[in-house]
């Protein structure tokens, strides 16, 4: 029987665990940290052997197959031994797939790719077609595999997971978006990051599709230096295309496989160019697996977008608050603050990534009034800003940070949590920060 040792305890590993066991595999999962109780349960349930808060090499190094959480980086020294004696460590993503005929549609980029992957899924759905969702949303993708016997897999990628991949091919990639993300995990070089994302079509062939953003000039120039084997289809908003997704007489146009459909952009039931762009991939790839024109109009005008992402929460005393606590880079907060037409009292901060904030600073002498800083270490904000706005204030707690707000804001202006940083700092994770802000804005 072979060894499979998964490390990280967390939804990917708990879900691999179950889809080896079921595979045949002797399983052992170890994870450095705590597991949560939920995870134990599942884990012992189904008889698999595990450790917490410790990884005991004697058990991990007789693998013939290593299974790791994408949030544990390939420089770590138990993977680099791991990598050195030549036993394969590879993503949960990689292994739920050698376990699946579906027809796959994978879903990366910096931002947006969350709220196109639950389009697509939406699309789908509507359409009456047996579909699941994963990946780095919703359930694991091995559990998902392992219970259920699905003809298509909608799945958002990160990259930590797609550095994990070798011979995973997806038939429909999208790729919405490259900007500087996750720099600290790519040792600063913008580069690497790139060409993880670009991992996605590595294994396609000319019988597969990639749907890129062709406004993107870090994809574009990319693609030139870098041919792929799949079938391209560019979507923008800037120029018209005669293949792909672009504007034509206010009107989305999508042409692919010489047929082509039309929509009004009213319909779309979410705001903001970004959305534009996430509504034309996600079209795009339904398109491709032959939805009807009208079932995908309909879906779309119904969808109604993801929690935690520009989501209006509350007005108090004429003042909008607006969740987005899902920014967590620069660049998907550049999309909220161009899409705020009210004067704005910004919350920003958490863990710096690498970020370069001087892209915001035309949106945040156009439209922010004030800044409030919400993070343990608050120095490089300041710095950029300190000189822009007139007022900047430094918190360490959402309700103390809602509290200022409070007082700041004026009739007609905007409260937007738009991080631009990760968690990590004061929170579990991005849903953890956006939920507490919901909640003290009902204590104000």
């Amino acid at each position: 029987m072979k060894r499979l040792v998964v490390l990280g305890g967390g939804e990917s590993g708990t879900g691999t665990a179950i889809l080896g066991k079921q595979k045949g595999y002797a399983v052992f999962l170890s994870d450095k940290g705590k597991i949560k109780t939920k995870y134990k349960k599942v884990l012992e349930h189904i008889g698999i052997d595990w450790e917490e808060e410790k990884h005991t090499e004697a058990k991990i190094l007789n693998a013939d197959l290593v299974v790791k959480s994408p949030g544990i980086p390939d420089s770590v020294p138990l993977v680099v031994e791991l990598n050195t004696k030549g036993i394969p460590v590879i993503s949960e993503i990689e292994f739920a797939s050698k376990y699946t005929n579906a027809t796959i549609i994978a879903i990366t980029g910096s931002n947006g790719k969350t709220t196109t992957t639950m389009m697509v899924e939406h699309i789908l759905k509507q359409a009456g077609l047996n579909v699941g969702m994963a990946g780095n949303i919703g359930e694991s993708y091995a559990k998902m595999v392992a219970e259920n016997d699905f003809d298509f897999y909608v799945l958002e990628i990160s990259s930590f997971q797609l550095d994990g991949i070798v011979k995973f091919r997806p038939h429909i990639a999208i790729l919405t978006n490259i900007t500087p993300d996750h720099l600290d995990r790519y040792e600063y070089q913008f580069e690497n990051y790139i060409a993880s994302k670009f991992k996605i079509a590595q294994n396609q062939t000319n019988d597969d599709y990639l749907i890129y953003d062709a406004d993107d000039e870090v994809i574009v120039d990319w693609l030139e230096k870098h041919p792929v084997q799949s079938k391209l289809l560019p979507f923008s908003i800037r120029r018209e295309l005669d293949e792909g997704a672009s504007i034509k007489n206010k009107k989305i146009e999508i042409t692919t496989q010489n047929k082509t459909i039309q929509m009004t952009i009213d319909v779309l039931a979410l705001e903001g160019k970004h959305n534009l762009k996430n509504t034309m991939a996600a079209a795009t790839a339904a398109k491709l697996v032959g939805i009807r024109k009208k079932t995908i109009r309909d879906s779309i005008a119904k969808f109604q977008g993801v929690p935690h992402r520009l989501e209006k929460v509350l007005k108090i005393g004429h003042v909008q608050y607006i969740n987005d606590s899902k920014a967590t880079n620069v660049n998907a907060t550049f999309f909220a603050l161009d899409s705020m037409s009210a004067p704005t009292v910004w919350i920003v901060g958490g863990v710096d990534k690498g970020n370069d904030y001087k892209q915001l600073m035309p949106l945040v002498r156009e439209k922010v009034k004030a800044i409030i800083c919400l993070g343990l270490d608050n120095e490089k904000i300041f710095d950029v800003f300190g000189n822009v706005v007139d007022l900047m204030v430094e918190t360490y707690a959402m309700d103390e940070a809602l509290k200022v707000a409070y007082k700041i804001a004026e009739r007609g202006d905007t409260v937007l949590l738009s991080p631009a940083c990760a968690s990590l700092d004061l929170f579990e994770n991005y849903e953890d920060r956006g939920n507490q802000f919901k909640e003290a804005i009902k204590k104000l």
